[in-house]
């Protein structure tokens, strides 16, 4: 398995093997890697004849510095991972350095308002760093296809526009959420949840199923008001936001419309640790 540290390196091996007929497939990702991200890869594997991996944790988009310093590392566990799917798989680790050239700064992007809803809401800046990292990214290894997990689906929709208002020449490719057996999103911050909590968060998927449920016949107001009142009866929990959203626009439902596709968003606070899910209501 080929690992590169530089965007240099990188570069000049993806030259070196690459022609016309060559499709490369990229899943960009922070590390600390699960069955989520491994089944990115593997459809990457599957449409590509090229697929590269990045894990890099990206500091312009914590608005946090706690839970930047306390995202989890683990680039040997990740590449064992990697290496049980494919030994061809060419995995790009960088340094900050390496990516921002000394100066860890974020460009300012207009997504057309997909930026202000829910994440963007509560993590100021949180999106100008993620379409930093990812348009630096697309520029480095000039995929073909890039592969996303719909658990972060405002982010998808973001990069999605990113790509379309700057013509960058990338097919984005949405992927299912895979989840624990409990229903719980795989995420990488679920290594940080004792196993209690790990067990116990089980009610967010839960709970986000009731919703579904419920705005078949009830309003999104009375909905959120359900989900809102469900969670004050869980202690541990912390509800930061419950919110349904036209999936286009991810402006929030205020009346429904038959020719309009909803999705319920979800943030959760679990002893400091931020959870988010989220589920299709049509």
């Amino acid at each position: 398995m080929l690992i590169f540290n530089t965007q240099k390196d990188l570069i000049s091996h993806l030259n070196s093997i690459s022609n016309l007929d060559t499709s490369i497939g990229f899943v960009p990702t922070m590390g600390a890697l699960h069955q989520g991200h491994l089944s990115l890869l593997k459809e990457a594997l599957l449409k590509n004849s090229i697929v590269v991996t990045s894990i890099f944790v990206n500091p312009t988009q914590f608005n946090n510095p706690e839970d930047l310093a306390k995202y989890p590392r683990t680039l040997e566990k990740d590449v064992e991972k990697i290496k049980s799917i494919s030994d061809k798989i060419i995995v790009y680790a960088p340094s900050v350095d390496d990516i921002y050239d000394g100066q860890t700064v974020s460009k300012h992007f207009d997504f057309d308002g997909l930026e202000n809803q829910m994440e963007g809401k509560f993590r100021p800046g949180h999106f100008d760093g993620v379409g930093t990292i990812v348009k630096r990214l697309f520029e480095i290894v000039k995929p073909n296809f890039a592969y996303f997990g719909e658990k972060d689906f405002q982010q998808l929709q973001i990069i999605k526009k990113m790509v379309t208002k700057l013509e960058i020449p990338v097919t984005i490719i949405g992927c299912p959420i895979h989840r624990e057996p409990n229903g719980l999103a795989m995420s990488s911050r679920n290594e940080r949840l004792t196993r209690e909590e790990r067990k116990e968060a089980a009610i967010i998927f839960q709970i986000l199923k009731q919703s579904q449920k419920l705005f078949k016949t009830k309003s999104a107001t009375v909905v959120t008001e359900w989900v809102k009142k469900a969670f004050e009866k869980k202690p541990n929990f912390q509800l930061e936001y419950f919110q349904i959203a036209d999936e286009d626009t991810l402006l929030p439902c205020i009346k429904k419309s038959k020719i309009k596709k909803y999705r319920a968003f979800i943030a959760v606070f679990v002893n400091k640790i931020r959870l988010i899910d989220t589920i299709s209501l049509n």
